[in-house]
């Protein structure tokens, strides 16, 4: 009971940092309550597949459409935009994440078993990862430096320019890369990973930057 309950305080932890990441890089309104909730329904899908079943790989994938379905029908935004979200929202914590598995791989805290969860290396990555995103998403909410082109109606027809398109395609490898990283976690390339991520994060951030440039309106009546 007691793993239980220390799993899901990480993982709960875990998932409120990323809507909150999520929220502050496009100025969307914060509800503590509902990525609460949210969270809780992660962390227990969670346990089951990747704890009771050791499926890890089907956790990433379950926990990748859950988040989707949680943008999309509980936080009301539109599904072309929560697609986007949702990537951008996994390829930033991914980075920061394989930032600091390569970090602690190197002084070794940090052994392929985590992957699994429920041992000190895993909730020392959570803890130092989850760290990071809040101190991001305070200083993004505090600098106003997100973007706000999201629509405020989640039901509203849209017209789709090309770098949104773009962006939608920058998340289509996402779960690819994350399902990676435990398989080249022991490998000479792993340090591709963070790097590919930045790669992509830069491409989203470059396309959201312009796109916010714009200054077009999409909803339509």
């Amino acid at each position: 009971m007691s793993d239980f309950v220390i799993y899901m305080v990480f993982s709960v932890m875990e998932s409120y940092t990323m809507f909150l990441l999520a929220f502050k890089i496009f100025k969307i309104d914060v509800y503590p309550k509902e990525m609460l909730f949210a969270g809780f329904l992660l962390g227990c899908f969670s346990y089951v597949i990747r704890v009771d079943y050791q499926m890890v790989e089907i956790d990433i994938i379950v926990q990748y459409l859950l988040m989707f379905c949680f943008f999309w029908l509980l936080f009301r935004v539109h599904f072309f935009y929560a697609a986007i979200l949702t990537g951008m929202t996994y390829q930033a914590y991914t980075f920061i994440q394989t930032f600091y598995i390569f970090i602690l791989n190197k002084i070794g805290l940090f052994s392929s078993i985590a992957f699994y969860g429920r041992i000190i290396d895993s909730y020392v990555l959570q803890i130092l990862s989850a760290l990071t995103t809040i101190l991001i998403s305070i200083y993004i909410g505090k600098k106003r430096k997100g973007f706000d082109f999201i629509p405020d109606k989640p039901n509203g027809k849209i017209n789709t320019s090309t770098r949104e398109k773009l962006l939608f395609i920058l998340n289509l490898p996402t779960v690819a890369i994350v399902i990676s990283i435990m398989y080249l976690f022991n490998s000479k390339f792993f340090y591709l990973i963070p790097l590919i991520y930045g790669v992509l994060l830069f491409c989203y951030i470059y396309l959201s930057y312009t796109k916010d440039r714009g200054g077009n309106e999409y909803p339509q009546p």
